[in-house]
């Protein structure tokens, strides 16, 4: 849970692997609610990975979909994101 119950950024990964930045108040649990989700259809190869999406955020040639509000299943990992990070996720247009 983020500090006092706040919504934090964070990407969720799926056992279907979906890579997902959104917001969240609450990541414990099977499922997790995102607020404003994204996902990363495609990212390129100087991320080296989805964690890069988590340290650096999407660069110019990444696909990244439009913002709904979504419920996630079958969990993987959750990774806190910076607010610098947050910034290029919301900026991220598809490429």
């Amino acid at each position: 849970m983020g500090e006092n119950g706040k919504e934090r950024a964070v990407i969720v990964t799926t056992v279907y692997r979906g890579v997902f930045f959104g917001y969240a108040t609450e990541t414990g649990g099977e499922t997790i609610k995102l607020r404003a989700a994204r996902l990363c259809v495609h990212w390129t190869a100087d991320l080296r990975g989805f964690m890069g999406l988590a340290s650096a955020g999407p660069s110019g040639g990444c696909r990244i979909g439009p913002r709904a509000d979504i419920e996630l299943r079958g969990i993987t990992s959750v990774i806190e994101v910076s607010t610098a990070v947050a910034a290029r996720w919301e900026a991220a247009p598809w490429a």
